[in-house]
């Protein structure tokens, strides 16, 4: 039996996508290794595991790609109807994801939730 199929979004507010927004700054290789990395986790979804994907806290979880010598992070989650909704996108500095774009990504989450009529 086939697994059922899974959408991408991507936080919007106003006129602005954000999520695409940044992968538009990015060098063309990389954007096309996020293409591939959001076909894959469109593809495993629930399933998909590190190196492709990590938990971060709650509801939010990042998809994960490195060109040369930059990392670089979407952070997501799994909304109900079988959608992955991109929240944010940075490029990683540091160990730790830093707290402020954890606090953009719960933000937007929170967001996207009231507009539906939910809670996170």
């Amino acid at each position: 039996m086939a697994q059922p199929e899974w959408s991408v979004v991507f936080y919007e507010r106003g006129d602005s996508a954000p999520v695409r927004e940044f992968l538009e700054t990015l060098d063309k290789k990389t954007q096309v290794r996020f293409v591939w990395s959001i076909e894959q986790l469109r593809r495993r979804n629930v399933q998909a595991r590190k190196p492709l994907v990590d938990h971060v806290e709650g509801k939010i979880w990042e998809l994960r790609e490195e060109s040369q010598t930059n990392i670089y992070r979407l952070l997501y989650f799994m909304a109900s109807g079988r959608r992955i909704v991109f929240l944010h996108g940075f490029q990683k500095k540091t160990q730790k994801t830093p707290r402020r774009d954890i606090d953009v990504a719960q933000q937007r989450l929170d967001e996207f939730n009231a507009d539906e009529g939910r809670e996170s």
